[in-house]
């Protein structure tokens, strides 16, 4: 499913126009900044203004690379960049072919200036495939890691990833790779298709010997936009990478989706395997967790549809979004390759205002676990205009160990399914389960109350909730009829006690089938 854990199950790439292969640029004022954001701003809305353009096709000793041979294809240990300079990064690169046609661009800046790093086969072992490298002089590489001390002082673990498209990956401490993050997604689930922008060009700064955090900028590139960015990465427990971000567009775009979460959802607690399969759950993630501006946290949990489904959450100045992986258990998934349990949630914390706009959810049918089949993004309600810049900025945090959850009580997990009766009907039972420290303090005499509330194709036929003596927390118990079978069924429901509020909204959606 993976490559090493570091390759995402997308390789869409775009390409970068001729006119950008400019010479270093050097400071003149030492005190000065060598490079920063403006110049890639700079860069940005000038191919803005031009025709976008692709470039040539990758050599015909990498274009029938399958995954396994590729992956036999590895960046030499002893040529990561600042290996022996006693840094705390250093950097790996990633060779083009299979899915990664396209050559991306990198560059060092440091106090002296700028300086592109260029690709040269003697860095790679290229293990059992018979590769003519002579052709592959200059041609580019991929893409790159990053590697830092984040489990032991001892060893510098991958810690952050950009390969293919505009799709990032980071990990934090004792995470396994889960779902990655992307630039933007443009015309996500739309009929026209969609277009996926990719990073051209790449600049890292040389850390400090004592730095704790790595400043990388980004250059993007697609039909119909651009973009300048900069990352600042934080590696940590939870690993933070800060994004500033400013967009241009060549033309509209019929949805732009900003700070873009990708991952998997192949079943879990609420939906089993369609087919025998001896683990219980498999995927990246199992909910949408959203915080409002009025405070309010919504929880909806993922599914593997058998249509498109594509959900919205209207609200303006959002708190903060993320797919989240709940279930931490190891009897949850019992899987002791993929470790899903070790899958890093990812939480989006907007900086400044956003605006009005939506958080929308598409998820995808897939027939198997290697498909990225949901994604979650931003959809501001005001789209930038052609040749207008577009600000963004915002964190996405890695966690694992402190992930990112409401003050009050909390979804634990959705089933679906009732137990014996004894005249069945086609009615559907849903149980939740919460937990929180809250949950923990009620009075032994506290009234609890279940709140549920259906759309208009439903039908709440009984609502109970109790203690759950196990966890401490709540157990919430629906039944349900759907009016349309083939239609879903919106759910609500959160857990009241004295009139106080004391668990986040878990919106449920009981799809058809």
């Amino acid at each position: 499913m993976l490559l090493d854990g570091m390759i995402g199950r997308h390789g869409r790439t775009g390409v970068l126009a001729a006119l950008l292969f400019a010479p270093c640029w050097c400071s003149a004022a030492p005190a000065a900044p060598v490079f920063g954001f403006d110049d890639v701003d700079r860069r940005a809305k000038a191919i803005a203004a031009a025709p976008f353009t692709k470039s040539g096709a990758l050599p015909k000793e990498l274009q029938n690379l399958q995954y396994d041979q590729y992956r036999d294809i590895r960046y030499k240990p002893d040529r990561f960049l600042w290996r022996g300079a006693q840094l705390p990064f250093e950097i790996a690169f990633f060779h083009q072919g299979w899915h990664f046609e396209q050559p991306v661009r990198i560059h060092e800046v440091t106090a002296e200036g700028v300086r592109e790093l260029r690709f040269d086969p003697d860095q790679f072992d290229y293990g059992a495939n018979q590769v003519d490298t002579r052709p592959l002089k200059g041609i580019g590489y991929a893409g790159f890691r990053v590697h830092y001390p984040v489990n032991s002082q001892k060893y510098k673990d991958e810690v952050l990833v950009f390969l293919g498209a505009s799709y990032f990956r980071a990990l934090g401490k004792g995470q396994r790779y889960g779902l990655s993050a992307r630039g933007v997604a443009v015309d996500t689930a739309a009929a026209s298709g969609e277009e996926f922008p990719r990073f051209v060009e790449f600049w890292v700064q040389r850390p400090a010997r004592d730095s704790q955090e790595l400043t990388i900028y980004g250059l993007l590139d697609s039909r119909r936009m651009t973009g300048a960015y900069r990352f600042v990465l934080k590696p940590g427990v939870s690993t933070a990478l800060d994004v500033k971000a400013r967009l241009y567009l060549r033309e509209p775009v019929g949805k732009l989706g900003l700070a873009p979460l990708t991952s998997m959802f192949y079943f879990g607690e609420n939906q089993p395997a369609a087919r025998q399969d001896y683990r219980p759950e498999v995927h990246d993630s199992d909910g949408l967790s959203i915080q409002t501006a009025s405070g309010e946290w919504i929880w909806r949990p993922l599914a593997n549809p058998r249509r498109l489904v594509v959900s919205s959450f209207a609200t303006s100045n959002p708190r903060g979004f993320g797919l989240m992986q709940r279930d931490r258990d190891f009897r949850r998934y019992e899987d002791l390759e993929a470790r899903y349990e070790r899958r890093p949630s990812a939480w989006v914390e907007p900086r400044g205002n956003w605006g009005a706009g939506r958080v929308e959810l598409v998820q995808i049918p897939s027939p198997d676990e290697t498909n990225d089949n949901i994604v979650a993004y931003w959809v501001p309600d005001s789209p930038p205009k052609p040749k207008e810049p577009y600000d963004l900025e915002y964190r996405v945090s890695w966690q694992l160990d402190d992930e990112t959850k409401p003050p009050g009580a909390w979804v634990t997990q959705t089933r679906r399914g009732r137990g014996y009766v004894k005249k069945p009907d086609d009615s559907i039972g849903l149980t939740i389960d919460f937990e929180g420290s809250n949950l923990k303090k009620l009075a032994p005499d506290a009234r609890l109350e279940g709140v549920a509330t259906a759309g208009d194709n439903g039908e709440i036929l009984e609502s109970e909730a109790y203690r759950n003596e196990v966890t401490g927390g709540v157990r919430l118990v629906l039944r349900v009829r759907r009016v349309d079978a083939n239609k879903p069924v919106e759910l609500r429901a959160f857990l009241r006690s004295s009139g106080d509020t004391l668990s986040e909204t878990w919106a449920y959606a009981l799809l058809p089938g």
